[in-house]
């Protein structure tokens, strides 16, 4: 009989605990398909490195094997200009966040990464408590280069470490080892006051006890942030096409519900969907992305969600970093460009907002969307009487059924 346990694959003022409406936001321009906000969102920067050592097998990501030196210059070249051509869009916005994500951006220079925020810093505001973050893998290079990474200005680093078990890494594909990773820590702490680890679960033919023992190391370390997600079988991945023999979905259930009582237990708040903080922890630059702020991406195949007084649109850059360093000069770094329509908007934002497991309060809908909250209220009548959602301290929020089940409550509210 098929297991009824899920994993999830993948991140209104209410005096009376009902779902009201609110009178409606207003919106500008002519173009019917598209809302505009009369104050934009927070604004948060994302830069992407595509290069890597070498692509895990399971890594859907825009990542791509660096097969020679890459051209730093040439690279941080492209990113001034993809930057430059981008600021009428946000001119004068602050920024709250960077997040340079790859890829490994750690297998950049420190000077270029000292180079890059240089660059930054002389085009765009900066808040000056911005949380600047940057992905490491644990491999014995790129941790030797920490210090410097901490004096060009990254404020928080975000370790690949998925686990702690060699036999487990090795059969992610993973470079480094149990004790790599252990030494990364250290190094990394000693750094950085805002340090957070990727684990993985639900691995090859891991048990219960494997999973336990990657989390409690985990724990063990004291860093303020984990972020434990669900080995999932993505499409045109190595692992889709000969997957590798994985743990049944009661077992893997299993392993998320001890994760998340092993970390709260140790002090850990589940925030979002994957990720669990101390007090003061939460990722600033992923909180932007679950209360639908804006984000402007540059470099090979970044994406953005930008808004102004018009409409809000999505874009994205070319992906192959090859096409991406062609288009300087040419026909521009954004290969695809989206308004979003009204009737999309409760959708796309849903699908962020509902991540967080505190929910969201019913302004912030309209203030991020431009609409009103009685756009979706239909649906979120429905979700609530089918047990997905919840009214609770004047937020609407997943309940523990509509975690579980996320992607089902998600198109609850897809147009």
């Amino acid at each position: 009989m098929p297991s009824e346990r899920r994993i999830i694959p993948i991140k209104t003022t209410t005096q009376d605990g009902q779902i009201h409406a609110v009178p409606p936001a207003p919106t500008f321009g002519n173009n019917p398909t598209m809302a505009g906000l009369a104050t934009p969102p927070p604004l948060a920067l994302y830069v992407h490195w595509p290069w890597c050592v070498k692509k895990c097998p399971y890594c859907d990501f825009n990542s791509h094997e660096a097969k020679a030196a890459v051209d730093e210059a040439a690279y941080l070249a492209a990113l001034t200009a993809d930057l430059e051509a981008a600021l009428p869009h946000i001119w004068n916005r602050p920024i709250i966040s960077i997040f340079i994500g790859g890829g490994t951006p750690s297998l950049m220079s420190a000077a270029a990464a000292d180079a890059l925020l240089n660059a930054i810093r002389m085009r765009l505001p900066i808040q000056p408590a911005a949380e600047i973050t940057l992905e490491a893998n644990p491999g014995t290079a790129e941790a030797a280069k920490f210090k410097a990474f901490r004096a060009a200005g990254v404020n928080r680093i975000s370790l690949g470490i998925q686990s702690f078990a060699d036999e487990k890494l090795t059969a992610l594909g993973r470079i480094h080892t149990g004790r790599e990773a252990r030494q990364a820590i250290d190094l990394a702490l000693m750094h950085f006051e805002r340090v957070n680890l990727d684990l993985m679960y639900a691995l090859p033919q891991q048990s219960l006890a494997e999973a336990r023992q990657d989390i409690d190391t985990a724990i063990a370390t004291g860093v303020g942030h984990l972020s434990a997600y669900h080995l999932t079988l993505e499409p045109n991945t190595p692992f889709h096409h000969a997957p590798p023999p994985l743990p049944d979905d009661d077992l893997s259930a299993d392993m998320q519900e001890m994760i998340e009582a092993q970390l709260a237990t140790a002090g850990f708040l589940h925030y979002e969907t994957s990720a669990f903080a101390k007090a003061g922890e939460q990722c600033r630059h992923n909180l932007n992305y679950w209360t639908f702020g804006d984000y402007l991406g540059i470099g090979a195949g970044a994406h953005s969600k930008l808004s102004d007084h018009v409409g809000i649109w999505r874009e994205a850059r070319h992906r192959h970093p090859r096409a991406y360093l062609q288009a300087m000069g040419h026909h521009g770094f954004v290969s695809h460009k989206q308004s979003i329509a009204i009737a999309d908007l409760p959708g796309e934002f849903m699908m962020n907002a509902l991540r967080l497991t505190s929910g969201f309060a019913s302004r912030l809908f309209t203030e991020r969307t431009g609409l009103s909250i009685a756009s979706m209220e239909k649906s979120a009548l429905a979700a609530r009487r089918d047990g997905l959602i919840e009214v609770k301290d004047g937020n609407i929020m997943p309940t523990l059924q509509g975690q579980r089940f996320l992607n089902q409550l998600v198109g609850r509210f897809l147009a």
